[in-house]
């Protein structure tokens, strides 16, 4: 029965090489993609490396790389360097500006339901996520959160795809606590707050 419940994981995080990568699937790429972020956040934050010069460093290697490698082939009749076509496709400029204008207006409804509307669970949920954020975020810098996002999308997801079953019972009996506590909190402060009723709404 627990089996029939389970999802796939894969499935979930888009199903692509990103996903393989993730849960470890071809672990040559999870373990490139680990070793590298691992060296670009030792160069940044331990050897103290400038992120403008290190990018400078790297285009003008590649760059250089490139040059000679094509002045030798013409001179020795060697192929030139196969390098693919260097574009932006339109297609791929709208999807990813529909995919930020459908985040950038669902944060503005949030934003509306908490100036306009009143909504103040919204209020509290945002104040909540954004204290958290504050507070972590002063432990460390934002170079070391993205490591550590790193690491946590190269673990979470696998250990998740392998004790699904015993994590989703434990996540369910923790949501069940912190729903009776809102309750809680619901019925003894928030419906006791003024809250702007439908007709006030409407005539505004």
């Amino acid at each position: 029965m627990g089996e029939s419940r389970r999802f796939s994981v894969h499935l979930a995080l888009g199903g692509g090489a990103v996903s393989d990568a993730l849960l470890w699937k071809k672990w040559r790429r999870s373990v490139a993609f680990l070793v590298a972020s691992t060296a670009l956040w030792f160069l940044f934050e331990i050897a103290g490396y400038n992120l403008l010069s290190f990018v400078s460093n790297v285009l003008l290697l590649l760059v250089v790389i490139l040059f000679v490698w094509a002045k030798s082939a013409s001179l020795l009749n060697r192929p030139l360097p196969p390098l693919p076509n260097l574009e932006v496709s339109e297609e791929a400029v709208v999807k990813a500006a529909d995919e930020i204008r459908v985040s950038i207006n669902y944060a503005l409804s949030i934003a509306h339901d908490i100036a306009i509307g009143g909504n103040l669970i919204i209020f509290f949920q945002v104040a909540i996520g954004l204290w958290v954020i504050s507070y972590i975020g002063s432990f460390f810098n934002f170079l070391t959160l993205v490591y550590i996002g790193v690491l946590l999308s190269l673990t979470l997801p696998a250990l998740y795809e392998k004790y699904q079953n015993p994590i989703d019972e434990k996540l369910s009996a923790a949501y069940k606590i912190a729903h009776a506590q809102y309750q809680i909190i619901d019925d003894k402060v928030l419906r006791k707050l003024p809250f702007p009723s439908n007709k006030a709404k409407k005539t505004q």
